[in-house]
């Protein structure tokens, strides 16, 4: 006997609430993409002007969480599409493409400043910390409004978008305390060394989110559940004897698949159900969305030997 549950499509009467949920996850990073825009374009005039490294690495971060955010936007609006006789689990890892995306343009920029920053120790360069200050504390500002919409987000490209909104926070604070420091001290070194500081923010947030991705691509179970725990969960559903088989792995950030062999030699076909149901609803605190269960009965003599144990 096989069930296939396929719990995101089963319900047509849910396209409407699925709808209105996505709206609901895609909002918070079309806010964020607008706020990160403006502190681009406001650290490069500012960079230019007061010959900061740091500000300009911070403007560099910043063009790059653009893209970052926009990938993710973009895999979140295609993964909404229905699936396909060829692409039979609809887009979702699309989601996780760009996650691997962002990690990868992640890594290639802290190189930049680490380069740059290496180049400004040997040749040290004058800077306008006023200019400095002032657009450091516009970037502060902005970075925690977008930081705060995007909190609370569980979905992996919400969530690395705000990782990189909480380095970019951390990083226009410590723009300004150089700017205060260079104001006080004259002391320009500390410019580009603050330049090293960001790109191993940028280094750490990176390797995060690539091990992440990397661990749904090759089909891992997810970190925030254990195999153990989801095979007593089953097998503590009266009726069932054993589960064997089983193979979990995510779809993306926020779905879970498993298929499983259970032994179960219920014959009544309305008690058999039940058991399924019931199962399914234990695997739903996995977030467990697809699972496929294959029933199984060897021979009539275990089934009795397990029922007595059972019972």
């Amino acid at each position: 006997m096989h069930d296939h549950h396929t719990g995101n499509h089963d319900h047509c009467g849910d396209h409407d609430h699925t709808e209105n949920h996505n709206h609901a996850r895609t909002k918070p990073l079309k806010l964020a993409i607008i706020l990160t825009a403006l502190i681009f374009v406001a650290e490069v005039i500012g960079g230019l002007l007061s010959g900061s490294l740091s500000l300009m690495g911070d403007a560099a971060h910043m063009l790059q969480d653009v893209i970052a955010l926009m990938l993710s936007l973009g895999a979140m609006i295609i993964a909404e599409r229905l699936p396909t006789p060829t692409c039979t689990f609809g887009y979702h890892r699309l989601e996780i493409a760009a996650a691997v995306t962002n990690g990868i343009l992640l890594i290639g920029i802290s190189g930049v400043i680490i380069w740059e920053a290496l180049a400004r120790f040997s040749h040290p360069q004058p800077v306008n910390s006023i200019i400095m200050l002032a657009v450091a504390i516009v970037a502060l500002v902005a970075n925690l409004v977008a930081a705060f919409v995007l909190h609370g987000s569980h979905d992996l490209n919400s969530r690395s978008a705000f990782l990189h909104v909480l380095g970019d926070a951390l990083s226009s604070l410590a723009v300004i305390v150089a700017a205060v420091w260079i104001a006080l001290t004259g002391q320009t070194i500390v410019d580009p060394l603050l330049g090293l500081v960001i790109a191993v923010v940028i280094l750490f947030s990176s390797l995060s989110i690539l091990n992440e991705a990397f661990r749904i691509l090759l089909q891992f179970a997810p970190m925030d559940v254990a195999v153990e725990d989801v095979i007593a969960a089953m097998e503590s559903v009266k009726g069932v004897s054993g589960v064997h088989n089983v193979h979990l792995w995510t779809l993306c950030s926020n779905i879970n698949v498993l298929d499983a062999h259970v032994y179960c030699c219920e014959t009544d076909r309305e008690i058999l159900e039940q058991i399924k149901a019931e199962i399914k609803h234990r695997l739903e605190a996995f977030r467990i969305g697809h699972s496929t269960l294959e029933f199984e009965c060897q021979e009539c003599s275990d089934c009795r030997v397990l029922r007595e144990l059972h019972d």
